[in-house]
């Protein structure tokens, strides 16, 4: 394997992993190469990234790399969150939210272990709604980010307190899963409310 099909496999593997992100040594067991070839590699890419004007950079974080968006697009993610036609939720977020909710705080990787797919996409979208939020750090390898339900998170389902939510089964099932999602659209139904009208 040549450097470019290396760098190709190190953005594939930290876009799997999201914002856990890895370490150098990680990177280099899965690639069968010196650790100090891989964080050669990754300077490198940071470089190309920087000067193609890419829309993603790869930053290190508490030892880990990660791939993130730019700080400077920050603006533009604020108004793809509350565009009107974004003001529902789908039924990826709405199951991704519901896990969140009935086991905060939880992880991404425990996220998709239940839900049997990648999530990435419907965590973005739940923190950019304010839905969730980072409530801690797992004391696990990578420091993964723990995630749970915020105050908009209760205003937007009319709770009080999180323990208001419908009763349900704790074990993790896909059975378990889809009556947890049905009793938050049941929640929503009962309010007929969306959140464009709670941003007003």
């Amino acid at each position: 394997m040549d450097q470019a099909q290396m760098k190709s496999v190190i953005e594939g593997l930290l876009f799997a992993v999201g914002d856990e992100g890895l370490e150098a040594k990680q990177i280099a067991e899965v690639l069968e190469v010196d650790p100090a070839l891989v964080v050669k590699l990754l300077q490198q890419m940071k470089e190309d990234y920087k000067a193609q004007q890419r829309g993603i950079q790869i930053l290190e974080i508490a030892g880990a790399y990660e791939l993130t968006t730019l700080p400077s697009h920050a603006v533009y993610f604020q108004r793809l969150a509350h565009t009107p036609t974004r003001g529902t939720l789908s039924q990826a977020a709405l199951e991704t939210l519901a896990i969140v909710a009935y086991r905060q705080p939880i992880t991404r990787v425990d996220i998709e272990e239940i839900r049997g797919v990648k999530s990435d996409r419907a965590i973005h979208t739940l923190v950019a709604k304010e839905l969730i939020c980072e409530v801690a750090r797992a004391e696990a390898i990578g420091r993964p980010i723990l995630y749970g339900t915020t105050k908009q998170f209760l205003d937007y389902f009319g709770l009080n307190h999180i323990d208001e939510l419908p009763s349900t089964g704790m074990a993790m099932s896909a059975e378990d899963l889809e009556q947890e999602t049905r009793m938050l659209f049941e929640k929503l139904d009962a309010k007929q409310i969306t959140l464009d009208e709670v941003e007003d």
